[in-house]
């Protein structure tokens, strides 16, 4: 599907787009994330539900200050921004949320861990579920 991939950073820097795959937990850096190049500051046709990472640099040449982010591709050819970062530390900031991105193929709804158990089951009962504690 059609996607305007966005170009972080100023066009005479370095910048790229990568359709990532894969990540891997134990690199810091850009080499943690796998997958094929796409090119940047226009329409690509790529496909719904990849996780798209753009990569930019503004400032001089002698002091380049990097920037990226993460995006979800939508079904109906929308990116969602799901994490930025900036500086030299932009790929460890980046690399567990992309992991937890990648690993969760439905990244559908929220996050409730922070709720208590028996908050959750007490609205699944108001709701009519059964619920039944695994042996």
């Amino acid at each position: 599907m059609p996607i305007e991939v966005p170009l972080l950073g100023d066009d005479r820097r370095r910048h790229w787009a990568k359709l990532v795959t894969g990540v891997d937990t134990s690199k810091a850096t850009g080499w943690a994330y796998a997958g094929e190049f796409v090119l940047d500051g226009g329409v690509q046709d790529l496909p719904a539900g990849g996780l798209l990472l753009v990569y930019g640099e503004r400032g001089s040449a002698q002091n380049p200050r990097p920037e990226a982010a993460l995006y979800t591709i939508g079904p109906d050819s929308t990116l969602t921004l799901e994490a930025v970062a900036s500086g030299r530390a932009w790929a460890r900031t980046l690399r567990d949320r992309a992991a937890d991105l990648l690993g969760d193929p439905q990244r559908s709804g929220p996050d409730l861990s922070s709720i208590h158990t028996d908050d959750l089951i007490d609205e699944l009962r108001r709701r009519g579920f059964r619920t039944e504690p695994e042996p």
